[in-house]
């Protein structure tokens, strides 16, 4: 197994304290600490804990944005598509947990500081992404019209907002919500509801295709 680098590992340590703590209370004295190492060497590889931020941010995004393109890529239709990504935005949950967590409990600080300039780049890639199927799906006759920015934001919307209520441990699975939450999306945009029993099978292609593009891409990272 290849060994991290020492940024990746006060990368890694630094979004498990935000994760658990939240940023405010997330400090350098702490990392130092646990990894046996002085603050100055975590100024040398990230300047500030802002910056230190904003690359925990654009590493998360970056495998959410290769995840997304494989999804895409390896679903036939809109539908599929969009019910992969939807899978996917809960299974986040289980396989990333840490990183998710750190990300969505601090994704406001993404608004304006200067330092997140390429962390809004990427999400604003990642929400293109899930508009361009949401647009195919309208333009196919797959999904009623609808105003395709509202959705893709209330879609994000309720992912947003998982990590402070979703268990791992929990008696349903993220496989289960991201069910529920395809029949939920696509019940509202679907033309054809009869197509969704297919799709909320969490054993199902999607569900599969999901999981192994999750699987693909951390295979990948870890290679490079």
């Amino acid at each position: 197994m290849v060994r991290k680098s020492r940024a990746g590992e006060i990368l890694e340590t630094f979004t498990r304290c935000v994760a658990e703590r939240g940023y405010d209370a997330a400090n350098f004295s702490d990392i130092a600490g646990e990894l046996g190492l002085s603050k100055g060497t975590i100024v040398h590889h990230y300047g500030t804990k802002d910056r230190l931020l904003a690359s925990a941010h654009e590493s998360y995004l970056r495998r959410r944005l290769a995840e997304a393109a494989l999804i895409r890529d390896r679903l036939a239709t809109p539908t599929q598509q969009l019910a992969g990504l939807l899978y996917a935005f809960v299974l986040y949950q289980v396989v990333d947990r840490e990183a998710t967590v750190a990300f969505q409990r601090e994704i406001v600080r993404l608004a304006g500081h200067e330092a997140m300039a390429e962390g809004r780049r990427l999400r604003a890639d990642y929400l293109g992404l899930v508009r361009s199927v949401l647009a195919d799906g309208v333009a196919s006759g797959e999904f009623r019209p609808c105003d395709i920015e509202v959705q893709s934001l209330l879609i994000f919307g309720s992912a947003q907002w998982a990590w402070t209520w979703f268990d791992p441990d929990g008696p349903v699975s993220a496989e289960q919500v991201g069910a529920q939450l395809v029949d939920l999306v696509l019940g509202g945009l679907a033309v054809r509801r009869s197509r969704l029993s297919g799709l909320t099978a969490v054993d199902g292609k999607v569900a599969s295709t999901v999981r192994q593009s999750i699987e693909d891409v951390s295979v990948m990272q870890s290679d490079s």
